[in-house]
């Protein structure tokens, strides 16, 4: 990874955008997305992302090296949530780390569509089945960390598993991601066509502005996290760079494309701080949301988005 690289990505604007939401916080500006728009902006990402994946899926077909790149996805969604519990097990209780270790075996959607818009400044193309991939790692990710709880806890879990991956699957970003690609499937080129200008041409800007509202998200939690000890801040920068290196460097053995090689590196090193905090709460209430989301969305997210995307990229493209 060269200094141009670094720089180039040091200036990208999705990044400064959300080192602005970051600085607002610290300055403490009045300066705040709605809520609303904040969702919107939200929904159209991954609606986006999904109709554009459903329809690179549609020109392709199932092969080898498809089945291959699902499998290692789905794989690392059980082994990561193991690894991961049993080395903060040591630290914190039980219920702690079994819900960090659902976090971090899960996904983040917005990795993923900060990863895609590297991509795309990268020319590097991709598969419609990295969609998929991303929505299918959420709910193993969770079954894992409720199983591991029901193991290791002196009292059971309530909630049933049947209802937990029901509650994965309907979960809005999932089933959002889900549908649309979906429908980018089904529908024609030029059916397409009809709408490229919603889902194409604005996606950047809209992705700056969600960005933006990330770093104010990211910047109010931060500071309490510090409060619970070294542990979880160190974890939460450290695994998924090791992760994601790990990965990276596995891919290297692939003859994938190179942005399926980026694409399942991000999400393997990445954390979930939106549908797994909604399991969490509903299947182990007795953990602190105040650890698990701020350790995804407060030092992961940025971690991977300001070092670890462009540093996968090096060692999967070495530029």
């Amino acid at each position: 990874m060269t200094f141009a690289s670094v720089l180039e990505n040091l200036t990208n604007p999705a990044l400064l955008f959300f080192a602005l939401g970051i600085l607002s916080v610290k300055v403490k500006s009045t300066l705040s997305i709605p809520e609303g728009t904040s969702r919107f902006i939200s929904i159209y990402l991954l609606f986006s992302i999904g109709f554009k994946g459903g329809q690179e899926l549609s020109h392709g077909s199932i092969d080898g090296d498809m089945l291959l790149v699902i499998g290692i996805g789905l794989l690392s969604a059980v082994v990561v949530p193991i690894l991961t519990f049993f080395l903060l097990k040591r630290k914190l209780s039980t219920a702690n780390a079994a819900a960090i270790s659902a976090a971090y075996g899960s996904v983040s959607a917005v990795t993923f569509i900060t990863a895609v818009a590297f991509l795309d400044q990268k020319n590097w193309d991709f598969g419609g089945h990295m969609v998929a991939l991303m929505a299918m790692m959420e709910a193993p990710a969770i079954i894992v960390g409720v199983t591991l709880m029901r193991t290791f806890a002196k009292e059971g879990v309530q909630q049933k598993l049947t209802s937990l991956v029901a509650h994965a699957v309907t979960n809005g970003s999932v089933f959002l991601l889900l549908g649309s690609t979906l429908i980018g499937f089904l529908v024609n080129e030029q059916q397409a066509q009809g709408i490229a200008p919603f889902t194409t041409d604005i996606f950047k800007g809209f992705l700056v502005v969600f960005l933006l509202d990330m770093g104010i998200k990211s910047g109010k939690q931060i500071s309490g996290l510090w409060a619970k000890g070294p542990t979880p801040v160190l974890f939460a920068v450290i695994a998924p760079l090791m992760l994601g290196t790990s990965l990276a460097f596995l891919t290297t053995l692939l003859s994938i494309p190179l942005g399926d090689k980026l694409l399942l590196t991000v999400l393997v090193a990445s954390a979930s701080y939106i549908a797994v905090p909604a399991s969490m709460k509903l299947a182990i209430p007795e953990a602190n949301p105040g650890l698990y989301t701020p350790m995804a969305l407060a030092i992961t997210f940025p971690v991977n988005i300001i070092i670890g995307i462009p540093w996968y990229g090096s060692i999967i493209g070495g530029f």
